[in-house]
């Protein structure tokens, strides 16, 4: 099979961005005539709806609990045909798991061999996400830390300091998200109400909006 962009947004804990920033960077790539294919981490059923509704395409649940290492194997690769480019959307934090790191997003990370970008809250954060980092990007040397995306960013000094950060840690920084209110998912679409598509529909495509303009597409489909 053809070599296709692959890659796992994870991030440091759960409410950091990582839904929204997915569903952008999906409906982003779909703008430029991509074909994407996604995938959730864990059982989740609401979060592949709002994927569906970014790419057009199932996303696919792969979960560590419920299924053999082969099985997951098989389906990513199974639904990845005729894909130009896999995003797979973590679970909680990255090493978050049902039992210490089992069933987690970097387990599958690494069962897949995808590289992780991760999501950090950069809200009331500068140069404290240098340990933070630092701490992911070596804990397990066989996860591959691709680059970093800050979600919830202040100003443009703010943007600079994140950027420092990133270079004196080693890590690429492939964007960031400003603070905007209008990008949280009300509380309302994490439970069982996933009716209101309209609504969604305009998040989708102002999450995508954003991504466009402030994080680094062509790096990412570089990793």
């Amino acid at each position: 099979m053809k070599h296709i962009p692959s890659l796992l947004i994870g991030a440091a804990s759960s409410n950091s961005g990582k839904t929204t920033i997915t569903m952008g960077l999906q409906r982003a790539l779909v703008r430029r005539g991509l074909q994407v294919q996604p995938f959730k981490c864990g059982p989740d059923y609401i979060d592949p709806i709002f994927h569906q509704m970014a790419t057009g395409r199932e996303s696919v649940n792969l979960d560590t609990f419920l299924s053999s290492a082969d099985h997951i194997r098989q389906l990513f690769h199974q639904y990845a045909k005729g894909a130009d480019v896999c995003i797979i959307e973590g679970v909680m934090g990255l090493f978050d798991g049902y039992s210490a790191s089992k069933g987690s997003s970097a387990e599958i990370a690494m069962l897949l061999d995808v590289p992780v970008v991760l999501v950090v809250n950069a809200r009331s954060m500068a140069y404290s996400a240098a340990p933070l980092l630092y701490g992911y990007l070596h804990f397990q040397p066989r996860l591959r830390i691709a680059g970093v995306i800050f979600n919830m960013v202040g100003s443009s000094q703010h943007v600079e300091s994140l950027k420092l950060t990133c270079q004196d840690v080693g890590v690429d920084c492939l964007g960031f998200l400003p603070r905007n209110p209008r990008l949280s998912i009300p509380s309302r679409h994490l439970g069982l109400t996933v009716s209101e598509q309209q609504g969604m529909e305009q998040l989708i495509c102002l999450a995508a909006d954003e991504v466009e303009q402030h994080v680094e597409l062509d790096k990412i489909l570089a990793l």
